[in-house]
């Protein structure tokens, strides 16, 4: 592998900034690891190779002016195919949407075009976000770099997969109940969940409206506040966006890396923690714990009691929202249209129902009916209203909890990887995955997964989530930062090293 895709992104910026590689050689270079080893990943549905080259050129003219366009201009980056990209599919990991050619960009992709960043493509995911471990795609799963058999977390485990072997070095997610971060812990990079209306959402094909968040997906804390920069702040077409400025997250990354915790309060949530969370996760999370104390954090105990229902609220109001949001896929507009067998004169009804039938996935179709049922007429009350009321306590837990505490920390997911297809029969499951992450989203706080370490019983990657007040995005930044550089001393390295180099097809 050439030693510069193993860089952080902070380190193709020297190297670029010094003359010792270009964007177009950085740039050709990761388009070389994607064509050696996506076969075997499939962290990517579409490559744009000549757009990415083109873009690079244009990074290196810039650079040769001394007019370059933001800290990380000429770095290449991976886009998550929920995202608008003008030119480029964007499919949703979804048949209904196969082909669909967006006219626009996302607010988001704008922003990384303007700031220089060359677009490698656009990463695998779940069906329209649905799911915990990208094996909802409908162009099939992507396989986690540390282990070809198992899944790389969801629904963004594309892009977590790219950076996790190589093939980008900075991605963006969108993280609903955790698809940032649970893909993070389990492929051993970082994922950001910003404060929610901290990233634009406009161009953004939404799954749950008042969940979605993007952000970014990257090797290193520091890059993921790099990254966060170029994309966050106000966005007047978004109705969402908070209209405040961005705290300095880059300078709160470089101030963590100092190794200085004294003074901040740590607090670990008791609820996520106990029985059918993986022993060695749990280990590792303690070590990360006593690493901070031993870094001057003081720890205390705090507990959130509403957090134990917060996986139920939130498969009640994600479906609902998604039912509503799905419902533009009618095969009237664009998209997927499939006309009824045996109906020699359709009526708008029946080409709907047979392009849906068709278009959607199993996990797509279970949720949009759940949701359907939760906001019908004689259940809204008993099952979605109460659900917001359940979001509302939740967030009192937050607020009290951050009373005793600067942030707070968990695992980001009770276990390590499992094996492909070991719980798709079983959804319920699945969506235990999320059960540490999903708080932040009902709530709209920020989080930040960090690698932790390695499990004892598998030797694969593990995370360990710090969450913040709303708005309070420097917060995770800097203890993120200061734990990440004491695990490296520990290390010798960066985790990813101790992943199984991958070369050429499987």
């Amino acid at each position: 592998m050439d030693a510069i895709l193993r860089s952080t992104a902070a380190e193709m910026v020297a190297a670029l900034a010094d003359g010792t590689t270009t964007s177009v050689a950085l740039t050709q270079a990761h388009l070389d690891r994607i064509a050696e080893v996506d076969g075997a990943v499939h962290a990517f549905l579409h490559v744009d190779a000549e757009g990415a080259l083109a873009q690079a050129a244009a990074a290196d003219e810039r650079r040769a002016s001394g007019a370059t366009a933001s800290p990380l201009d000429g770095v290449p980056i991976a886009v998550k195919d929920v995202l608008a990209t003008e030119g480029l599919p964007t499919t949703c990991g979804s048949k209904i949407l196969e082909g669909w050619v967006p006219p626009y960009d996302a607010t988001v992709v704008a922003r990384l075009r303007a700031a220089g960043l060359p677009i490698l493509g656009k990463t695998n995911m779940d069906e329209f976000a649905m799911g915990s471990s990208t094996e909802h795609s409908a162009y099939g799963p992507t396989h986690n770099p540390w282990d070809l058999d198992r899944i790389p977390g969801g629904s963004g485990g594309g892009s977590a997969a790219a950076v996790a072997s190589f093939e980008a070095p900075l991605a963006l997610g969108t993280d609903t109940g955790g698809s940032i971060r649970q893909p993070g812990a389990v492929t051993g990079t970082v994922g950001v969940k910003p404060t929610y209306g901290g990233v634009s959402r406009y161009g953004l094909v939404a799954l749950a409206n008042s969940l979605d968040q993007v952000g970014p997906v990257t090797r290193t804390v520091l890059d993921s506040a790099l990254l966060h920069e170029v994309i966050g702040g106000h966005d007047p077409r978004d109705s969402t966006s908070a209209d405040v400025p961005l705290p300095d997250l880059v300078g709160a990354a470089r101030q963590g890396a100092d190794g200085d915790l004294s003074g901040v309060r740590v607090g670990v949530i008791s609820e996520l923690s106990g029985d059918g969370w993986q022993p060695g996760v749990m280990a590792r999370f303690q070590e990360s714990v006593d690493l901070m104390v031993s870094m001057g954090a003081e720890v205390v105990e705090v507990s959130c009691p509403t957090f134990v229902h917060a996986l139920a609220t939130y498969y009640l109001i994600l479906p609902a929202e998604a039912s509503s949001n799905l419902a533009k896929f009618d095969a009237m507009r664009y998209g997927l249209r499939v006309l009824p067998e045996g109906i020699d004169s359709p009526s708008a009804e029946e080409v709907m129902r047979a392009t849906r039938d068709a278009g959607f996935g199993d996990e797509v179709k279970r949720r949009i009916i759940l949701g359907t049922y939760a906001l019908s007429s004689g259940y809204y009350d008993a099952y979605y209203g109460q659900a917001q009321k359940v979001r509302t306590l939740i967030s009192r837990d937050f607020d009290a909890a951050f009373e005793k505490a600067d942030v707070l920390l968990s695992p980001t997911a009770p276990t390590t990887a499992f094996k492909l297809g070991e719980k798709l029969d079983d959804p319920l499951a699945m969506y235990l995955n999320d059960l540490a992450t999903i708080p932040a989203n009902l709530a709209g706080v920020p989080g930040i997964s960090v690698p932790s370490g390695l499990a004892d019983e598998d030797g694969l990657p593990a995370g360990l989530q710090v969450l913040a007040p709303a708005l309070a995005d420097d917060r995770v930044y800097r203890v993120g930062a200061a734990l990440e550089a004491a695990l490296l001393d520990r290390w010798g390295g960066p985790l990813l090293d101790k992943a199984p180099v991958l070369e050429g097809p499987r």
